[in-house]
């Protein structure tokens, strides 16, 4: 059996493949795949389901959903559903051969940070991709009410930032310069304060010899945090401007 929340949640089972069309279902079998092997208590994923206003039928609504999820994971091959009662909740029992792409997920992510100190890039770059592949599209769907999804949702959006940053490093170290000046500019945009994808992009333009290029990045990093944030870049991105002022002067 493998869990796959990074994206719509689905449950596969050989080449079977299900996935869940009622919101409700889709949060609570989400909430249990998340917290894996864990009891979650029945408050906790009643407020996962319904948030802090939860219907007076809130907890014969948990029963009806628990047993639906049972169902479906009975018809993945299951001869008893992994869904167990633990008070004062429930949990997701996984067994030595069930899989959670989450977990692969943070292999990964701990395996190609390891490589990238080590200085071994080709693998480093390999686990990254491998880590940033397992993200199929948006986590779950809009409106998710509860702390732990929502919790795992900001994890998530800062760990993909993380791996994509990295992947470049390891991409850069190994000569990708020219190839990751259009990503970068892409990332650059759309994630304006994040001052990494700004370095990067100097960097790389730099290497590129497009150094008045790389000089106007820093510009526009520079003053789109004075306008938003009213500070100013950090050390890193000044170290790099710094670094290409003197290169210029040479």
């Amino acid at each position: 059996m493998r869990y796959e929340i990074l994206g719509q949640l689905r449950v596969i089972d050989g080449s079977n493949s299900k996935t869940i069309r009622a919101q409700k279902v889709e949060i609570l079998l989400a909430a249990l795949v998340a917290r894996s092997d864990q009891v979650v208590s029945t408050d906790q994923l009643i407020r996962e389901i319904w948030g802090d206003d939860p219907p007076r039928s809130a907890t014969a609504g948990l029963y009806v959903y628990i047993s639906q999820i049972r169902k479906m994971l009975g018809h993945c091959g299951e001869e008893t559903s992994p869904v167990l009662t633990r008070p004062p909740g429930y949990m997701l029992l996984t067994l030595g051969s069930d899989e959670i792409d989450l977990l692969d997920f943070k292999r990964l992510m701990r395996e190609g940070r390891a490589h990238l100190r080590s200085g071994a890039y080709e693998a480093a770059m390999s686990s990254f991709e491998d880590a940033l592949a397992l993200c199929r599209g948006p986590f779950l769907t809009d409106g998710v009410p509860g702390p732990i999804l929502k919790g795992l949702r900001t994890w998530l959006n800062e760990a993909q930032l993380e791996c994509m940053e990295s992947l470049i490093e390891a991409r850069m170290a190994l000569g990708y310069h020219r190839e990751l000046v259009s990503d970068l500019y892409l990332l650059s945009t759309e994630h304006p304060l994040r001052e990494a994808f700004h370095r990067q992009l100097m960097m790389a333009l730099h290497r590129s010899e497009c150094r008045g290029d790389a000089l106007l990045v820093y510009q526009r990093a520079r003053r789109t945090l004075r306008e938003e944030l009213g500070v100013e870049p950090g050390t890193a991105l000044q170290d790099v401007q710094r670094a290409i002022l003197m290169d210029e002067g040479r």
